[in-house]
């Protein structure tokens, strides 16, 4: 009689270590009756922004692929607060196994590590970048009625006149503050920063005529430039943007050598194993070599990016030790 059909799973349990134990293999247990091959649950990747900015539309765009691609949900987590600290912390004190993943991009991995004196996580350190899928350049725009036509216009007026041109940003610390703070610096120019809460009130007094200058998103502020609200003077790419192909870079203007695109990517806790990490990188490779999602980030103004790892590596290594030391030569401070 075939006693094992009435035995329960714990006797069938027990029998089976007893078996391994007799020929030395208890140390495979774990392993047989372990989770199972990665991934066996759910992920969560962790937006340190509210829902409906550019984090959050880099992250569902994303999330949407993988949860097809490795058969789990991918659940966006927006965890906002004290700018992109909160969410950012919370992802680096995750546990390394693979089920959290941060959506990083220069604000929280690169500027952060000027802008704060003592910041809860190193972006170096403490983070392994999966891979880098998109990048938005930014766009310096003037007040329709500006009588400055071009970028070498607005840094010639400013050394004549020190003080009186105004910029607008959204928030001290923003990628709009750091960016022209650092161009102006460069440039060797004073003009007065008009921090403002969000992007949206920039935009009320740059319409308005109340502010003269304004850096933002290139895809965000193509809405403006196209409708003829405001003037585009320069974009911050290391090349022309497709949606303003005749607005100069900041390099091409000829007032300083410097570049800016904010890339958004996965990032995991450093330890996470490698194995994990390249299953993950390898999923992002498949899902950014899909022509609908290249399109859709297209049409929203970013440029798809195939950086394999250890160009990606690099790249990050690069923003964060230039522009955190940028950031703190000039003295910009988040708060």
């Amino acid at each position: 009689m075939d006693f094992n059909r009435f035995a329960t799973p714990d006797l069938k349990r027990r029998s089976l270590f007893t078996a391994l134990s007799a020929v030395g293999l208890v140390g495979v247990v774990p392993a047989v009756w372990g989770q199972g091959a990665y991934p066996n649950r759910p992920l969560r990747v962790i937006v340190p922004q509210p829902p409906g900015g550019g984090f959050d539309f880099v992250a569902r765009a994303l999330a949407e692929r993988l949860t097809k691609s490795l058969g789990q949900s991918v659940v966006v987590e927006n965890k906002s607060g004290s700018g992109t600290l909160v969410g950012t912390d919370a992802a680096a004190k995750a546990d390394p196994d693979g089920y959290t993943l941060l959506l990083g991009s220069v604000s929280n991995i690169a500027l952060n590590m000027g802008l704060y004196d003592k910041l809860s996580y190193d972006s170096l350190r403490d983070f392994e970048p999966v891979g880098l899928a998109v990048s938005y350049s930014y766009t310096l725009m003037a007040r329709k009625d500006l009588p400055l036509n071009s970028l070498k216009d607005v840094v010639a007026y400013a050394k004549a006149n020190p003080g009186k041109l105004s910029y607008a940003s959204a928030g001290n610390g923003s990628g709009q503050h750091v960016l022209a703070a650092a161009l102006w610096h460069l440039a060797g120019v004073n003009l007065v920063h008009v921090p403002y809460r969000g992007a949206q009130a920039a935009y009320q007094d740059l319409l308005g005529g109340r502010v003269d200058l304004f850096f933002d998103l290139s895809s965000t502020a193509r809405v403006q430039v196209n409708a003829g609200t405001v003037k585009a003077l320069a974009v911050s790419g290391t090349e022309r943007n497709p949606m303003h192909p005749d607005v100069p870079t900041i390099t091409e203007s000829g007032v300083a050598q410097l570049d800016l695109e904010s890339w958004f990517g996965y990032f995991v806790p450093k330890k996470t194993p490698l194995d994990v990490q390249e299953r993950l990188r390898s999923e992002l490779v498949k899902i950014m070599a899909q022509a609908d999602l290249q399109e859709n980030f297209r049409k929203a103004g970013g440029k798809p990016l195939t950086l394999n790892a250890d160009q990606t590596r690099a790249l990050v290594r690069r923003d964060v030790e230039r522009w955190a030391k940028l950031v703190r030569d000039i003295g910009i401070k988040a708060e």
